[in-house]
């Protein structure tokens, strides 16, 4: 009879266990974790806080007595292993709950010690008010704090997923919200323009939105916390909610002498592997590959940390099953709004040194003439040379989980834009079009691939000259133009095109501009006939006043500060 030792019962850990005892009758199999719970929710915490999950049972999936009623596995929590002794195939326990040190034996063990939150060496962070969001009892501390307390104001410093999840919680519990960010967006797995829609979303939702802050001190008070910036004005609050990021917990590996990889995260083989063949690592400590570039990656999400620990357990019992990466696939709620992201952003593509495309579309959720519908904005990635789909983000509102999904598969599956307009995918009016918004983004791939239309971005259009050696032509109706324009933009609506063609020089190139990018095409499409060199601007006029307002406003407010 083997026996298994699993560090860590949360996601990996815990799939791990109940994998092993379904392979496996007679394995002795020990779950030791360091935190009062077992298999819990983490993703869920920010809603705990919130109260949209109201109980707080409700946020784990099982308790060592399940565990054990079910499938016959110890599971030991407040227990912390300390140090492992590969020579003696051993592990030393210090058990908070008993306060007794102790050490087990094991014949395999796996590694699932996830990632902990990252702690900047700023004065005044290790405050009682300063707090983190990675645990159960971080949560039950939160949430208690915001319901005995009743604080006007947090602080939530990072903008990443934790962060606005975070953000958003508190806000729906009836507290005010100041996010802090360094940079110029928040979830950086978004390209910028991606995220500018998500800025101005946050923004009408009441969220206090400032960019290019950058804390230097935090200083408790009687009644709250100051939380002091760089060359800003100070910001006093009830609490700080620290989210800049989480660093792998590899300490017990470095310790024993394991080899680590990116980041100091665990190497492992396709196998989950570490380099002791006895030792298995999974979750957000390990270092992966990156499907697309097959560079290493770090990537802390749930939903492979899981696959992993699957796939550990299978090789422990002969089962020879293989983990071939992961491409970050993962999508966020923010108040009405949707924003989702898989494969490769601009940053990353530009980073591996590939060469790439994009097209950004604009395509509703379901059937234009069945009510409620809600358009979504696309960005796809491709190699221009193939075809192949590197990478995909929308932002939107119904079905962006949906389409997500699709463009994830295509991109695992190596599917190329042609492969996008062939997808048979479900329709009815209530659930899409005809021509789904993956097909979509297809289409408009394979028309610039085929060189049917030419198209330029909202980056590029303030470089387009002014001297009139091109034609700025703006085919929206009247009325749209006179809401706005791009400077030095000739108006001609698109049912006129065809009429007006002579008030156009053949002799200058067109840049075409609509309200989303559809008028556009067919405009270029008509210019094109007759002998015009035209391109398009990608996104049209709603995504260029976008970019472009949100730039304005950096500018204007340096620190991305409203008052």
């Amino acid at each position: 009879m083997s026996k298994i030792v699993i560090i860590g019962g949360v996601a990996g850990g815990a799939t791990a266990a109940a994998r092993l005892r379904r392979l496996d009758e007679q394995a002795e199999i020990v779950v030791i974790e360091r935190t009062g719970f077992v298999s819990y929710a983490n993703c869920g915490l920010p809603y705990y806080v919130g109260g949209v999950i109201e109980d707080r049972e409700d946020l784990t999936l099982q308790s060592p007595e399940s565990f054990f009623s079910r499938f016959n596995i110890d599971v030991r929590v407040s227990s912390e292993v300390t140090a492992i002794d590969r020579e003696h195939k051993t592990v030393t326990v210090f058990s908070h709950g008993e306060g007794r040190e102790y050490v087990e034996s094991y014949d395999k063990l796996i590694l699932s010690p996830g990632a902990k939150a990252m702690i900047p060496n700023t004065p005044g962070v290790y405050s009682e008010r300063v707090l983190t969001l990675r645990t159960v009892e971080d949560a039950l501390r939160m949430r208690e704090l915001v319901e005995t307390e009743r604080p006007e104001r947090a602080v939530v410093v990072g903008g990443g997923f934790i962060g606005l999840e975070t953000a958003e919680n508190l806000m729906e519990a009836g507290v005010k919200v100041t996010l802090l960010q360094r940079s110029e967006q928040v979830l950086p797995p978004l390209d910028w323009d991606m995220a500018c829609e998500l800025h101005a979303h946050l923004r009408e939702k009441g969220l206090d939105l400032r960019f290019k802050h950058a804390v230097e001190s935090y200083e408790e008070t009687e009644d709250g916390i100051i939380v002091h910036v760089k060359d800003r004005e100070s910001i006093k609050c009830g609490f700080v909610v620290l989210a800049v990021g989480v660093v792998p917990e590899s300490e017990l590996a470095k310790a024993a002498g394991l080899e680590l990889g990116l980041k100091g995260s665990i190497k492992v083989d396709s196998h989950m592997r570490t380099s002791d063949p006895d030792i298995y690592a999974v979750g957000d400590a390990v270092e992966v590959v990156n499907p697309v570039t097959g560079a290493p990656a770090l990537v802390a999400l749930a939903g492979p940390a899981n696959k992993q620990g699957r796939i550990a357990a299978d090789n422990i019992c002969g089962i020879a099953s293989e983990y071939k990466g992961t491409q970050g696939s993962t999508v966020i709620k923010v108040f009405d709004m949707t924003a989702a992201v898989t494969g490769l952003n601009e940053k990353a593509a530009k980073a591996a040194g590939l060469s790439y495309s994009k097209v950004l579309g604009y395509s509703a959720s379901h059937a234009g003439y069945y009510p409620g519908g809600r358009n979504m904005s696309i960005k796809t990635l491709f190699d221009p040379d193939t075809g192949r789909i590197l990478g995909a983000q929308i932002v939107g509102f119904d079905g962006v989980d949906k389409r997500i999904d699709v463009l994830a598969a295509a991109i695992r599956a190596g599917l190329t834009a042609e492969d996008l307009c062939e997808l048979e995918l479900a329709y009815a009016p209530p659930y899409s079009s005809a021509k789904d918004p993956v097909n979509m983004a297809g289409f408009m791939i394979q028309n610039v691939m085929n060189g049917i239309v030419k198209q330029h971005f909202p980056e590029d259009v303030p470089e387009l000259p002014r001297d009139g050696s091109v034609t700025l032509l703006d085919v929206r109706t009247a009325r749209e133009f006179a809401g706005g324009c791009i400077e030095g933009a000739v108006n001609i609506p698109l049912h006129e095109l065809r009429a007006r063609l002579g008030e156009l020089d053949k002799s200058k190139p067109v840049y075409v501009n609509c309200f989303s990018g559809m008028r556009s095409y067919i405009a270029c499409r008509i210019l094109t006939g007759h002998g015009f060199d035209c391109s398009r601007v990608a996104g049209g006029w709603r995504f260029y006043q976008l970019v472009t307002r949100e730039k304005a406003d950096n500018e204007h407010y340096p620190c991305g500060e409203r008052k």
